[in-house]
């Protein structure tokens, strides 16, 4: 009984640690194919933005969906890998940025990105838990 309640307790802790995790590149994901953000990714240097931001969507979207419901989590999470060592550093390459504010904020940024690098990492490894498509028997 009482590995029963750890297991399911740790089957729940996971669904939400996938929730949370997954939170950001579903809901931002798809401002990748807004006009606005093509146009703010090409203002910063990025190579043929019109392509490559709609496609760094499509890896936030799909590497997301596959976190959350925890189908193939670890190709999802290295999906997410592929995103943000693209993104991280051209979009927030606060080593470039003088104003101060600016470079604070793209340094946070930068180091956040890092954060859910490491993550992603994690997930590449360990899976989505028992609480998944992946994890059913």
């Amino acid at each position: 009984m009482a590995n029963e309640s750890v297991s399911s307790s740790q089957g729940l802790v996971t669904l939400l640690g996938r929730l949370c995790f997954a939170l950001i590149f579903l809901m931002f994901g798809a401002r990748h194919f807004m006009s606005q953000t093509i146009a703010y990714a090409a203002s910063q240097g990025v190579p043929m933005a019109s392509i490559a931001v709609p496609f760094s969507g499509i890896l936030a979207v799909l590497g997301g969906l596959s976190i959350l419901v925890g189908y193939r989590a670890k190709i999802g999470a290295w999906l997410i890998v592929l995103f943000l060592v693209g993104v991280t550093p051209m979009m927030h390459n606060f080593w470039a940025v003088s104003d101060p504010m600016s470079k604070q904020i793209q340094m946070i940024m930068f180091f956040k990105n890092v954060s859910i690098l490491g993550g992603a990492l994690l997930i590449t490894q360990l899976g989505s838990g028992a609480w998944s498509l992946d994890g059913r028997k």
